[in-house]
């Protein structure tokens, strides 16, 4: 029942997004928070399927934490829901993402309205600059600017690799950092079967500016492993 319900959605998920990427074109001569807002819908379009057709609902907590203005947001990473979610309650997000999805047809063309920053990974310390640089940029706005510190998904209950770049950004922005915990990856995983259950995305305590680089990193992966694990099923 799980793998016929899997399919569904994903045809249906799928589906979705050629639908609203095709609805959306003329957005693309408007103006870039028109793109961003749009997304609001895209996104709560996936949870309705998620919650009508899999028994997977999202839960929000620490929204008390989430940033209205300039601020660097460091989410654990389990599966591809945890961009698209974010689009739903963040007012004007920014994505740190790899250079190679901004080729995909439409999804790329979109991302450079929106003005996400895209990431060389082979460029090593060059893209690093560049990327700090184009953070600066963005940062004229009053914008989130999400990075997943991992990199890349990681498995539920699996400590992550934390990278260099949200330590460069925290320390050439200086602005506060909001860590945020999940267990998507239970539910929505890299491989295998959708499984009901909740969602949860929950936003930490925030880590202030000005912290030397390795008490910065022991904090950020300290408060986003710890919520993770307590989130995952007994």
């Amino acid at each position: 029942m799980r793998a016929i319900r899997s399919i569904i959605f994903l045809a249906l998920f799928y589906a979705w997004g050629v639908f609203w990427v095709l609805l959306i074109l003329p957005l693309l001569v408007c103006p870039r928070h028109w793109v961003v807002r749009s997304w609001r819908t895209w996104s709560a379009g996936i949870m309705l399927l998620l919650r009508l057709i899999c028994g997977i609902r999202v839960e929000v907590r620490g929204r008390q934490f989430i940033p209205a203005g300039r601020a660097l947001i460091a989410p654990k990473h389990q599966s591809m829901f945890d961009v698209f979610a974010q689009f739903a309650w963040l007012p004007d997000s920014c994505f740190v993402t790899k250079k190679e999805l901004m080729w995909i047809p439409l999804f790329g063309w979109y991302a450079k309205k929106a003005r996400m920053i895209e990431v060389d990974r082979a460029g090593q310390a060059a893209a690093l600059r560049k990327m700090v640089a184009d953070a600066k940029d963005r940062f004229s706005d009053e914008r989130q600017l999400v990075i997943f510190p991992e990199g890349h998904r990681g498995e539920p209950g699996v400590p992550g690799d934390y990278k260099p770049g949200i330590a460069a950004l925290y320390r050439e922005l200086d602005v506060s950092v909001y860590p945020m915990a999940t267990n998507s990856g239970c539910h929505w995983p890299r491989k295998g079967w959708l499984s009901p259950g909740t969602i949860v995305f929950e936003y930490l305590e925030p880590i202030p500016p000005g912290l030397k680089r390795a008490e910065f990193m022991r904090i950020l992966q300290e408060r986003i492993e710890t919520a993770s694990m307590a989130l995952l099923p007994l």
